[in-house]
């Protein structure tokens, strides 16, 4: 075997190894809390040796992308609600669900990309007063204070070293769980925020491509699997009607709507802070107000990033964690989209309790062309 060959064979054997090593090694530094625990200074260092070492991992993944693209988001599956497998497992939702909450617990609940670390951050900086301290002599980050529940230990604090907050000191938990998994008692808070259903997939769909970079399946697809009982955490009318039941049965339940947030932030943080029973003056309301701004949140986007870097998310300069968060976010989809989404919605939603013609009267909207593109994609169906 000539010199050339041997080479030939042993450079991308050595290719391979760094890939593999390296990888693995992000993953040990990123898992739960060890990543967000970090100083601010070592979290940028950090990104930045991914950054450099991207750049010979990412034409990997291009190449590997023009041969093979996920058609659909690979699933795990836990009495019929479904979860990213990088992250959760059913042993992770089965130990959620099995949670005692206690009563310094307040679960901030929404489907994906429905404006869950706002209102951890509304939540945290009411708790506090407006003083709230992500900084590296406070928290250090969002989520080194506030535990994904059905993920812990793999993407958060983990449960049981997560910090109380606040002079009551209180324990913000997050979830994406839909309402009969998520644990109940009387004496714990629920706060659930939803939004518009085409601004959600648009969300997702940002978010996704952040996450899986090149191997991220296409927008169609993407769009097959939000209009299904395969979307994470389940379908977003189900989500919603499963947690509106929850608020109208239980007083310790608050049903918000993103949209509200955005139209009269002020009110409604009022609103939250009466529901937690921490009432805020004139004074501290302009603090927390300002700080649940989205132009403090994107100043600061280093204390809120809701998953650790890799190596896709630090080579996509055109997309970024805190990437819109504008009131019409469904306008960024097309008429297709758009109507594949009001229709699916509608669907299941027909016979619900959740009062969609009050909140997103659009998505009952019909008209000869909406539904002969409905038509049509069925008959493609």
């Amino acid at each position: 075997m000539s010199d050339l060959l041997i080479t030939l064979l042993i450079i991308p054997g050595l290719y391979m190894l760094y890939l593999a090593v390296f990888m693995l090694w992000v993953e040990t530094q990123t898992r739960g809390d060890r990543y967000f625990a970090r100083p601010l200074e070592q979290r940028v260092q950090f990104v930045h040796l991914l950054r450099a070492q991207a750049r010979f991992i990412r034409p990997f993944f291009d190449l590997i992308a023009k041969v093979f693209r996920l058609k659909k988001l690979p699933s795990m599956r836990y009495e019929g609600v479904t979860g990213p497998p990088m992250m959760c497992s059913k042993k992770s939702y089965l130990r959620t669900k099995n949670y005692v909450p206690q009563e310094e617990d307040i679960f901030v609940a929404t489907q994906m990309k429905c404006g869950t670390t706002w209102m951890q951050q509304i939540v945290f900086e009411i708790l506090c007063s407006g003083n709230g301290d992500l900084t590296d002599s406070g928290y250090h980050h969002m989520y080194a204070l506030s535990p994904w529940i059905e993920t812990s230990p793999t993407s958060s604090v983990p449960m049981e070293r997560a910090p109380l907050v606040g002079p009551q000191r209180n324990r913000i938990i997050k979830t994406h769980m839909p309402a009969q998994l998520t644990p109940y008692a009387k004496k714990a808070k629920y706060i659930y925020v939803t939004r518009h259903p085409v601004s959600c997939f648009a969300s997702c769909v940002d978010f996704i491509h952040l996450l899986a970079g090149p191997l991220a399946p296409e927008r169609e697809d993407l769009l097959n699997w939000y209009c299904s009982d395969d979307m994470w955490w389940m379908s977003w009318p189900d989500h919603v009607e499963g947690w509106w039941q929850r608020s109208q049965q239980c007083d310790n339940v608050l049903f918000v709507h993103y949209e509200d947030l955005k139209k009269d932030l002020p009110k409604m943080i009022q609103s939250i802070a009466e529901f937690l029973q921490r009432p805020l003056n004139t004074e501290q309301l302009e603090k927390v107000v300002y700080k649940s701004s989205f132009e403090y949140m994107r100043d600061n986007e280093a204390q809120f990033e809701m998953f650790s870097p890799n190596v896709f998310s630090v080579s996509k300069d055109d997309i970024r964690f805190m990437q819109s968060g504008a009131l019409d976010r469904h306008q960024d989809t097309n008429d297709i989209e758009r109507t594949r989404i009001n229709a699916f919605c509608r669907e299941k939603l027909k016979n619900a309790t959740y009062p969609l013609s009050q909140y997103y009267p659009d998505v009952l909207e019909t008209t000869d062309s909406v539904q002969s593109e409905s038509h049509l994609h069925e008959q493609a169906s």
